[in-house]
């Protein structure tokens, strides 16, 4: 059984992506932050449908715990699916953000660089001897990084969200001797608690997404954890360095 290691995987994106990969067969050790019941409630979830999950905490805001974090999934790994190995890795967890440029603070900038890229890049890189050769790394952008979707406020965000598209490519040249391949996707308006729950306390900017959105609704988390799993199944075995934009055609 092939395992995948996905991050931010107790609500939204995360858990959907953790649920699609486990219906395909696949082991999941997902992450949780701050709320390890809904950590735990995926892995209930993940159990229903017959497949095996674990969840374990990650601060992913501090890369002094990733040795540690390394530790423990090795331990679960050999504990639960009896290997060293795992095959995949779904770079989700996050926080989203928004700022005037002229009112942007350097705590506010380092905090967002911190989780949104440095947090992913190093965790990569510690769990590196774990993944198995031939594997997979999936990167979670936004479309606020896409030169079609530029908002006023999100000038740090999406420039952080841009560097992992950068970070993409380099990762799948310089694993592809391992046969290891990494892509990303840039999400559009997706129904989430991102944003502290944005879209409950604001539903009247609902609309105006719908409206930008070609097919004609707000995503949803299923819709992006659908195309997470398939992009790390043997169906996507000849993808590399590529991103895939998955919004439903917002501002086309």
């Amino acid at each position: 059984m092939r395992v995948a290691i996905v991050t931010g995987a107790s609500s939204g994106i995360g858990s959907s992506a953790a649920l699609e990969i486990a219906r395909r067969g696949d082991g999941v050790i997902l992450t949780y932050g701050r709320n390890k019941q809904r950590g735990l409630d995926t892995v209930a979830e993940i159990e229903k449908l017959g497949g095996t999950a674990v969840a374990l905490p990650l601060d992913l805001g501090d890369s002094s715990t990733f040795a540690a974090f390394r530790d423990a999934v090795a331990d679960a790994l050999m504990t639960t699916w009896d290997t060293w190995t795992f095959e995949h890795v779904v770079n989700n967890a996050g926080i989203g953000a928004s700022a005037m440029f002229e009112d942007t603070t350097e705590d506010f900038f380092g905090r967002l660089l911190r989780v949104l890229l440095k947090g992913p890049f190093f965790l990569t890189q510690t769990l590196l001897p774990l993944l198995a050769d031939g594997g997979a790394i999936l990167q979670i952008s936004s479309g606020s990084a896409l030169e079609n979707s530029v908002e006023p406020g999100y000038s740090v965000y999406a420039t952080v969200k841009g560097a992992l598209l950068v970070l993409t490519r380099y990762l799948a040249k310089e694993l592809s001797p391992r046969g290891i391949r990494v892509n990303s996707i840039t999400p559009g308006p997706t129904r989430t608690r991102l944003g502290d729950d944005g879209f409950e306390k604001y539903p009247e900017v609902i609309p105006g997404l719908v409206a930008r959105t070609a097919l004609g609704r707000l995503g949803e988390p299923a819709d992006v954890g659908k195309v997470i799993a398939t992009l790390l199944s043997d169906d996507s075995a000849w993808v590399t360095a590529q991103n895939l934009d998955v919004s439903g055609g917002f501002n086309l």
